[in-house]
């Protein structure tokens, strides 16, 4: 199992290996490894969350979205729409 830390802490960016990510805070599944793929920003990213209610959005800005867990509000960080690694997909 691995664990978001996007705050602080380990950063996962370069951890590929099989599991979930879950929030520091609460420990709510997030995402999952097989959602994860290599993208340039300093921050792992994910194509999609582990289950529907994962996270709650918020629209932040054009083309982006706020994101937080879920079930206990930690702050996750965007959801950037049509910043996938396909054609339509968001990057979390």
């Amino acid at each position: 199992m691995s664990f978001c830390s996007f705050f602080g802490g380990e950063v996962f960016k370069d951890h590929f290996e099989p599991g979930v990510y879950v929030c520091a805070r609460c420990g709510y599944e997030l995402f999952s490894s097989r959602a994860k793929y290599e993208h340039s920003s300093p921050w792992p990213a994910f194509t999609e969350t582990i289950h529907e209610d994962s996270v709650a959005k918020r629209k932040e800005r054009p083309g982006a979205l706020k994101v937080s867990c879920g079930k206990c509000g930690n702050g996750l960080g965007h959801e950037f729409l049509n910043d996938g690694p396909k054609r339509g997909q968001s990057r979390f």
